[in-house]
Parts: structure tokens; C-alpha cells; sequence
């Protein structure tokens, strides 16, 4: 007998397999998690050329289909023209659309339009990044607004960001589903010897340089006085830019900049042997990083806002300004009693909120209704597989 599958088409993130940041990381996981219980899943992925020669073209990886579309545009056009050909495309597909994210959502009416049904992760608040200019903020701020009325349910990632999706949409519309972490029990030494560190003796942050994220004041307080410990700054500096160049100014010679680092295995290493993870993120929901610091046992200390104190819980300590950070950091650094409760709470906080297995399960509860599928869901789900 012919079985029936739902269909999904996963709009908004660079595309699978994941190489650039958590929603390409959630991407991969939903799409695997959804192929392996009988779904037909599509991605839509951009591939950054020098020249157009053959705008769409189609592959399949890992059983999902994959809609691979050129862009010879660079920065925030380049994002645009991908968005609007994503939406030109999955308008005349089957099934529903899950986007990720907002930034491109002056679009989604086109999709509404064609009779397609929406599932939107709104991800973090934009428009109050300090990064931004009136312009952009006012950009993001609208494609929000228009992100929350085009689409048929709303996805929030943390309870404060459901909150205030509230305002725009009223409750009913909107599911609370955070971020998942993978469990690191263990880890090679050696990428961490690499970089002349040494086991539990470094801090490590790892975050875009932004000044929402607080590196500075994470820098700054880390180096107030000598350490006998490293801190690790995961992320690009970029010379000329003046948030960065103060925070090169402000780093003793116990700050390592590595730059920006992809290998998710030398990262989750890098994490694993380090004393306690740094967080300084104030914009946005439950923080991708954050929660794989809390799955690898990480101690936290972490900027002390609603997002993070949700998030992390009894795994962190809490700072708020160069003087706390400081104070945070000395106490982690010699409290070897701190340390192991909070990692102990670290493992138990990931546990109980953000295993994959329960965040993929609420995604498809969420999304199913919106297939158009008209049977129950034991008809067309095949056996569970492995999502990696």
C-alpha cells in the first residue's frame, strides 16, 4: 500500500550539512530527525559563487532534498536575494514551510499568498542589538512585526522571547520549544594542547565580537589582575574596527584570540577541558553555545539578564559589569567545590530542557497539523533513526 508522507520545507539557514552557526546545526537535526520518521523534507541551501551560471539546482544528502541556489551578491543583498528565491521556489512546493528566523520575512506574504502554511522560529529580539543603526534596527523591527502576522504558528525558543511575541501575536499562536545540546562526556587533550593550553586551566568564550555579547567587558575583567589561567576568545577581530581594537587594548598577555574556529570536534573540545564557559550574550533566547556548554558540563558564568538565568539556572554564577566579571572569575578560578556543583547542574539543567530528542519531537507535534495531512500520525511514521 502506497504510504502517505508529510511534507516540510525548511527556509532561512545557509543549508545542510551544517557549517556555519546554530541554525544550520538545528536544520540538520530536525531534517535527519524528520527524514528517519518517514517525512519528505527539503533545504533549501545557498552556495556563494562569483558568477550566476545555474541558478537553482537540486541534490539530496542524507535523504533530504536539498534546493541549492546561487548568490554572486555579497552581504545583506546577497541574504535577500537568496530569501526571496527560497520563497519564489517553496511557494510551488507541497507541505508546509518552517523559517528560521525573521531577517527576510518581508517575503513570507508572498508564500501566504500561494495558500502555503507557516511555522516561523522567531529566534532573539534583532532590532535591539546595539551593532545596529536606526535603519537596520527599524528594518528588523518591521520584519518582525510582519514575520508574527504572515505566519500560522510562532516558535519561541525561550520563555521570554514568547513573552514578547505576545505583544504582536496572542498566545494561542505561539509554542515555546528551545535550543538542543548534544551530551560530551569526553574529549581529546590534544586539540587543546595545540593552542598551549592546558586542561581546566582557561576560561573560554565563544561568541561573534559583537558588543551585545559583552566581550569586552569579559576581557576587560578577566584582566584586571594576573591569573596563572588563559583566557580563550573564540571569534573574528577585525583591525580597524573600534569595539575591537578596544578589546585588544583592554587584554593582558593571558587572552588568547584564536580567531573564528568551525571544527565543531576541536570546539567541542576546546569546551569540554576548559574550567568554565564565559557568556556574555544580553540579546536573544536560549544561545546554541550556551546550551552546548551546559550538554558538555560546563560551569557557566554568565552576564546576568532573564535569557541566561532561564537558560543556564544553578549552572552559572552572574556577572553585570567589568567589576563583577572580575569578582566571578576569581571565584571560579580557585573554588574547585563551585566548579564541580555547577557542572554537576550543568549536565542536569540539559537534561532536563534541552535534549534533541524531545526538541525534535515538540518541532514535529508543532508542524504536522500545518502538512495538510488529513491521518494520524501512526500511519506514515516509519521507525526512528539515528538524527546523526
Amino acid at each position: 500500500m502506497h504510504q502517505i508522507k508529510p511534507s516540510i520545507s525548511i527556509l532561512g539557514t545557509r543549508g545542510v550539512p551544517a557549517a556555519h552557526g546554530g541554525f544550520e546545526t538545528f536544520a540538520e537535526y530536525l531534517a535527519l530527525f524528520l527524514v528517519g520518521r518517514g517525512w519528505n523534507v527539503t533545504v533549501y541551501c545557498q552556495d556563494d559563487v562569483p558568477v550566476v551560471t545555474q541558478k537553482i539546482s537540486h541534490d539530496s544528502w542524507r535523504g533530504i532534498k536539498r534546493i541549492r541556489i546561487q548568490v554572486a551578491s555579497k552581504g545583506p543583498r546577497g541574504t535577500l536575494e537568496f530569501d526571496w528565491a527560497c520563497v519564489c521556489d517553496a511557494a510551488h512546493r507541497d507541505g508546509a514551510c518552517l523559517v528560521l528566523g525573521y531577517n527576510g520575512a518581508i517575503f513570507l506574504p508572498y508564500l501566504r499568498l500561494w495558500g502555503k502554511k507557516i511555522i516561523t522560529n522567531m529566534d532573539g529580539i534583532e532590532w535591539r542589538r546595539a551593532k545596529w543603526g536606526l535603519a537596520v534596527k527599524t528594518w528588523f523591527w518591521i520584519n518582525e512585526w510582519i514575520a508574527a502576522w504572515s505566519s500560522n504558528r510562532l516558535v519561541a525558543d525561550h520563555p521570554a522571547i514568547a513573552d514578547h511575541l505576545a505583544t504582536r501575536r496572542p498566545r494561542r499562536a505561539i509554542a515555546t520549544i528551545p535550543y538542543g545540546g548534544t551530551p560530551v562526556t569526553s574529549a581529546p587533550c590534544a586539540p587543546v594542547r595545540a593552542y598551549g593550553l592546558v586542561p581546566e586551566g582557561y576560561l573560554i568564550s565563544v561568541a561573534r565580537i559583537e558588543p551585545d555579547n559583552n566581550i569586552l567587558t569579559i576581557v576587560a575583567g578577566f584582566s584586571k589582575r594576573r591569573r596563572n589561567a588563559k583566557l580563550f576568545v573564540l571569534g573574528t577581530l577585525i583591525d580597524g574596527v573600534a569595539y575591537h581594537d578596544a578589546i585588544r587594548e583592554a587584554a593582558s598577555d593571558e587572552v588568547i584570540f584564536p580567531g573564528a574556529i568551525y571544527d565543531a570536534d576541536t570546539v567541542g573540545a576546546l569546551r569540554f577541558h576548559a574550567r568554565a564557559y564565559v557568556h556574555g550574550h544580553t540579546v536573544g533566547g536560549t544561545n546554541p553555545s550556551l546550551v552546548e556548554a551546559l550538554a558538555a558540563g560546563n560551569m557557566v558564568i554568565a552576564h546576568d539578564n532573564v535569557f541566561n538565568r532561564w537558560t543556564a539556572g544553578a549552572a552559572a554564577v552572574f556577572f553585570s559589569d567589568v567589576n563583577t566579571c572580575d569578582a566571578m572569575m576569581t571565584q571560579v578560578l580557585v573554588n574547585d567545590t563551585l566548579v564541580q556543583r555547577c557542572s554537576v547542574a550543568a549536565r542536569q539543567r540539559a537534561d532536563e530542557a534541552f535534549r534533541w530528542s524531545d526538541i525534535l519531537q515538540a518541532y514535529e507535534r508543532e508542524i504536522l497539523p500545518f502538512t495538510n495531512m488529513k491521518v494520524h500520525s501512526a500511519d506514515y511514521l516509519g521507525r526512528d533513526k539515528a538524527t546523526r
